[in-house]
């Protein structure tokens, strides 16, 4: 049995804003701890389970003040807090719970302010008229009305005032109802009232004085359809449905709201709603089942599977299924579940199974199309009702078509899903039907034959997708199933050895065993002890032809039930034998799973793996690729034994002598970054034992080496120098080289003993990439061909940021160096982009890729570089010419020039070659500077810690270098024209503003805001002086909004997109045709990369339907620019709306294209009219010639 870990429990810390915390500032003492002062330290907590203990230290504080505190405008402001406190927290916090707790214990004197504290709030909230908080208005009504003394009175409070109802009556049904049921009299005559109210035929006479001037707008106005839907809740929620207590009145209630749900399905499309729709919709089944139990015959008729209102319920259920929200598809499979019952407690006491309403609907299912996912999860709902036999009886070969689906990786869990509920229902079948073992070989026929047959000669994909999520359901349901599996199988094996594309009769066993192992229903030692499996065929398996069957024999080696299970000595030598033959494999895939099985394995802590220890350390290899596989052994043996403090049962630096370090080293040099970051894992958990064997000569040549390599003309070798520096800071020995050669001595660093070697190391190393990388810049300032071809920038940059990433900045002592070092990094930055910018920023920054030995080329070179680099002044950029044998002279004078003495020149031009300069070395040296800039100023900004607006800045960057980051990326992100420079900008980009959307500084945090509103004013200006990109799909502008849009919380209202996608929508789709398309090819830019951007989630998608209007309606522009974004917009939507194809088969597509018909039949009077209006006018351009946009038009939507 294994035991499960106990999940920590999680709570939610509240969050107090700047007014918030000025306001408690204000009144907190630092001598002595008062009622401020502790919400203030509560409030500076971020873990809840701490702020839970400060808040329980509130009321013995409470009760030490007299009651003249009553007054205190210290005690006010506290109490306004914590009211403002108690509605932000969700309902089930921990902490909601905790505060109540304590204010239920509120002295007598100070009750007044507080329910006046708590009523200004409770005002606030019922104010919202944000359809997204909703659910927490109505969440704090009831909280209060719950064992909350305060509370209570504060809803007594406002009702007195007559002011609840009023206010809460477009937010909060569930109240309305609740408040009616409690004052209403006669009861019986409740539900005509509130039926006349949800279907607008109410009349005053007869309604009492009390509900037309507190409801009149409920009685009179046409209520928009939100305020139905809650009324509904309400009247679904806070009446009584069981018992037939209210009557015919009551039945026909429940009948009218069907109606109005099922009305309003059809309105309600923004995705929050359309939730809170489906939900209220099953809460509406579970009502209707309710009052069945005693309901009249007349209720039962209606409610009957051929009536109109479960007719219509199919159809909602249908359109909603395949939704993309994954609660309203939970939500519609429980209504189909629930209306299925409905129907079985209409037709009580005659035979379900043979019903016309059950048979009709089994036929409709079987009838659609497998892939519709809706399908599954209907027919398993079914099953229930009806039995897995009674289908069976109408389609024998339904196992083998389910099974066929599974090689679709998206329908495999629904499928899986329904072949359980229907084999466990078969079973269950059987086992009442027939006597015990008669039946078990019919099942087998039914459920397992089709199964071995897939398994034996069926695709990779399909079998994959059958091991993984049928075939251990299968086992579950009933494990002696394995003894025939494994009876068939081993007696074809001979017959069915397989090939290199089909397991065969062997692999299906092995993936059988493996699994049955995996999950507790197989003994490997009993089989293998029987004879039932032996060792030959284990070995067969694990050297088979097929690579898959290969891993799964070697999972059945490695993967047990219980990770506490020895492996026995047979087991081990079975994996040395497979390690072996397939240690080497030539396949990326297939040694990533070697590794992890064996990682499995290792974690047993069998003494036997020190012989797979010794063949691992006995062959290390240096072949590229292969030479990952190794080094990934070696880390899985240092993980699991190289645990200080444990028993050493195998010590992996005793293994390492100076040649491996050395090899580890060459690994560093490797075109594989997988293998670089694995050797440079491995090394720094050896870090003692390898650094030891670099005596002072080898570890001098290791570091030229790396700082020759940081100023490489290629791009891998700064990867390779990033590398060995990371690694050589940790040698203590480096500081001295560093100050020895190339920096000045400082003191201060010697004297300070409590400064780590990290630290030291890495500052010194910074402090010399800075240097050489700023005399760098002032020389490509004077000639951009002589740094691309002699020492690009980028390398010493990336360098740089390497060395900051490994840097603990929490915990630095040579806090003003760093202060410093920050300040240069920042200025040094601008100056290289500075350089480089013009390159990237051309309209054409892709150049030519001539070599200018040409005379003719050189010409169209010169060309390109004079429109490049303006800055340029001296005759580089006048006459194009060859950097040859005089590129040597040139940098023997640069390096006289300079105060420092750079080796890595010296080196360099001793044996340099001639090199031709073309435009793409300039262009490949400008965007990869621009890379490093931006990822090095996104690294920056993490070093800004959390600080309110009244503080000073104690980090190593300030607020205003903050600022003026953001403008930088800004600038660069609207101009540059280089996919590649804007690309990697972005990702800076992101880095700040993810630390901005978290940071307590409201004037930063209020920056995203202020940049979007910039930049969407600037594409709605038209402004012919504008510098935004309108060609390359709009270059950075997209990156830029998506970056600012994806930093805003998760958790949030997501006001900035819902603000964004206003602005686009209404760009992309533009009234006046006379006006320019240049914001309107922006707008459809920009959406096609917000669809398109995951971490969006589901927040864009109700959004989707808006998009496809403005795409398709863009195809009718006389624009090419428009009708292009517009194709590329409908492409992103529709991989939006269907996901990634990803297989092979094509069926599909009917009832995929089905499910967009229907999702635009539903999505909203306006957009169908939009896009009927605009078919005649595709006719119409058939007159004129334009034969085209007709054939375009109905290619893209048949329908019309």
């Amino acid at each position: 049995m294994v035991l499960k870990k106990k999940k920590e429990i999680q709570v939610d810390a509240f969050v107090l804003d700047h007014h918030q915390l000025e306001k408690l500032q204000r009144f907190s003492k630092a001598e002595e701890q008062n009622l401020a002062s502790l919400l203030l330290h509560g409030a500076q907590l971020r873990n809840g389970i701490q702020q839970i203990q400060c808040i329980k230290q509130i009321m013995p504080l409470v009760k030490q003040m007299d009651q003249n505190s009553a007054g205190d405008p210290m005690v006010k402001a506290c109490l306004d807090v914590l009211a403002e406190i108690y509605f932000s927290l969700a309902a089930k916090n921990p902490l909601k719970k905790v505060l109540v707790s304590s204010l239920n214990g509120l002295p007598g004197y100070l009750m007044v302010s507080a329910v006046q504290s708590f009523v200004c709030c409770l005002q606030e909230e019922l104010k919202t008229t944000d359809v997204y908080l909703y659910r927490k208005v109505l969440d704090n009504l009831a909280s209060c009305m719950e064992d909350f003394s305060l509370g209570r009175a504060c809803i007594k409070n406002l009702f007195e005032e007559a002011t609840l109802l009023q206010t809460v009556q477009t937010t909060s049904g569930l109240a309305v109802i609740l408040f009616t049921r409690v004052m209403y009299e006669p009861v019986d005559e409740l539900p005509s009232l509130i039926s006349d109210l949800l279907l607008g035929t109410m009349e005053h006479s007869g309604v009492p004085a009390w509900f037309v001037r507190n409801c009149g707008v409920l009685c009179t106005a046409e209520l928009p359809d939100s305020v139905l839907l809650f009324l509904c809740h309400g009247a679904l929620a806070m009446l009584d449905w069981k018992n037939g207590s209210m009557g015919e009145n009551g039945e026909k209630l429940l009948l009218d709201i069907a109606s109005v749900l099922l009305s309003l399905s059809s309105q309600l499309k923004e995705s929050s709603v359309a939730t809170s729709l489906s939900r209220i919709l099953a809460i509406w089944t579970n009502s209707a089942l309710a009052a069945l139990v005693s309901g009249s015959p007349d209720l039962k008729i209606k409610l009957n599977g051929n009536s109109d209102t479960i007719g219509k319920l199919l159809e909602y259920i249908y359109t909603h299924w395949d939704h993309p929200l994954d609660a309203i598809r939970h939500q519609t499979r429980l209504i189909f579940k629930n209306l299925l019952h409905i129907h079985q407690a209409t037709i009580a006491g005659s035979n379900g199974k043979s019903d016309p309403f059950f048979a009709r609907l089994i036929k409709h299912l079987l009838s659609l199309d497998w892939h519709v996912k809706g399908k599954y999860a209907s027919l398993g709902c079914l099953v229930e009702c009806v039995g897995t036999e009674n289908i069976l009886q109408l389609d024998r070969t339904i196992p083998v078509q389910i099974l066929d689906v599974m090689s679709d990786q998206s329908l495999a869990p629904y499928a899986s899903d329904l072949l359980e509920t229907m084999f466990t229902n078969h079973k269950a079948h059987f086992t009442l039907s027939f006597q015990e073992g008669t039946w078990i070989d019919q099942w087998h026929n039914i459920w397992v034959s089709p199964l071995l047959v897939i398994l034996c000669e069926g695709n990779h994909d399909q079998t994959t997708y059958i091991i993984d999520y049928y075939l251990p359901k299968l086992l579950k349901c009933n494990p002696d199933s394995l003894s025939y599996m494994i009876r068939i199988l081993q007696a074809s094996a001979d017959a069915n050895l397989g090939s290199c594309s089909t397991r065969g009769a062997l692999g299906a066993l092995m993936a059988c065993l493996r699994t049955a192992r995996a999950h507790g229903h197989l003994e490997l030692s009993n089989i293998m002890s029987s004879g039932l499996v032996s060792t030959e065929c284990i070995k067969q398996g694990l050297v088979h032809q097929h690579s898959q069957v290969c891993i799964d024999a070697l999972g059945l080696l490695c993967e047990t039930h219980r990770t506490t299970e020895i492996v026995s000595l047979e087991e081990m030598q079975l994996i040395q034998f497979f390690m072996m033959y397939n240690l080497n494999s030539q396949s990326p895939s297939v040694r990533q799973q070697i590794i992890s099985l064996l990682r499995k394995s290792a974690r047993n802590e069998s003494l036997h793996l020190v012989v797979v220890a010794k063949v691992t350390c006995s062959s290390w290899q240096n072949d590229g690729d292969k030479m990952s596989n190794h080094i990934r052994i070696k880390n899985i043996l240092e993980d699991v034994y190289g645990k200080k403090g444990q028993a050493q049962v195998f010590q992996l630096d005793q293994e390492i002598d100076s040649t491996r370090v050395q090899t580890l080293i060459q690994c560093f040099a490797s075109t594989f970054e997988e293998v670089k970051i694995l050797a440079f894992r491995l090394l720094m958990k050896l870090r003692d034992v390898a650094l030891n064997l670099q005596d002072s000569e080898n570890l001098d040549l290791l570091f030229q080496v790396a700082i020759d390599l940081s100023t490489s003309t290629k791009p891998y070798d700064c990867v390779t120098a990033s590398y060995l520096l990371n690694f050589l800071v940790y040698h203590e020995g480096l500081q001295h080289i560093c100050l020895g050669k190339w920096l000045e001595h400082n003191p201060q660093m010697n004297e300070n003993t409590s400064v780590s070697t990290l630290e030291k190391n890495t500052l010194a190393v910074v402090k010399l990439l800075l240097v050489n990388v700023e005399e760098e810049i002032l020389q490509a300032k004077k000639s951009l061909l002589q740094a691309a071809a002699s020492f690009p920038m980028y390398g010493r940059v990336h360098c740089i940021t390497g060395a900051l990433q490994q840097l603990p900045f929490n915990d630095l002592t040579l806090v003003s160096e760093w202060k410093e070092i920050v300040t240069r990094l920042i200025l040094m930055s601008y100056s290289l982009s500075a350089v480089v910018s013009p390159v990237v920023q051309s309209s054409s920054p892709e150049g030519l890729i001539p070599m200018d030995s040409d005379p003719e080329s050189a010409s169209r070179l010169q060309m390109i570089l004079h429109e490049i680099q303006p800055q340029d002044t001296n005759d580089y950029f006048l006459q194009a010419k060859i950097v040859k044998e005089y590129c040597e002279e040139e940098s023997e004078k640069l390096a006289d020039q300079r105060q420092t003495k750079n080796i890595c020149m010296e080196m360099k031009g001793k044996d340099r070659q001639a090199c031709d300069v073309t435009a793409q070395m300039v262009l490949v040296c400008c965007w990869r500077s621009m890379k490093e800039v931006s990822l090095l100023l996104g690294t920056l900004c993490k070093l800004l810690p959390s600080q309110t607006a009244s503080e000073p800045s104690d980090g190593l960057i300030t607020v205003e270098q903050i600022k003026n980051i953001g403008d930088y990326f800004k600038h660069h992100l609207l101009q540059s024209r280089h996919r590649g420079a804007f690309e990697l900008a972005y990702a800076g980009f992101v880095q700040l503003t993810e630390m901005l959307s978290r940071c307590n500084s409201e004037s930063l945090h209020k920056m995203p805001e202020h940049w979007l509103s910039c930049v969407l004013e600037e594409i709605k200006s038209c402004d012919p002086s504008s510098t935004l990109c309108a060609t390359r799909r709009s270059a950075g502008i997209p990156f830029y909004i998506q970056a600012l849009l994806a930093s805003e919380p998760k958790k949030s209202k997501t006001d900035l997109l819902k603000m964004t996608m206003k602005e686009l929508i209404s760009l992309a789709t533009p009234l006046n045709e006379s006006l320019s398309v240049i914001p309107q090819v922006h707008a459809l830019n920009i959406l096609r990369a917000l669809y398109r951007d995951t971490r969006l989630g589901e927040n864009i998608m109700p959004y989707v339907a808006d998009g496809i209007k403005a795409s398709i309606l863009g195809f009718m522009s006389p624009v090419w620019a428009v009708r292009n974004s517009s194709t590329l917009l409908f492409s992103a939507l529709i991989t939006r709306i269907f996901g990634v194809k990803r297989g092979k088969d094509e069926n599909s597509k009917k009832n995929r294209s089905g499910v967009l018909l229907r999702g635009l039949a539903t999505s909203g009077s306006s957009k169908r009219q939009a896009l009927s209006q605009n078919r005649p006018i595709a006719l119409e351009s058939k007159d004129k010639g334009s034969k085209r946009k007709e054939e375009q038009w109905l290619h893209v939507f048949p329908s019309f």
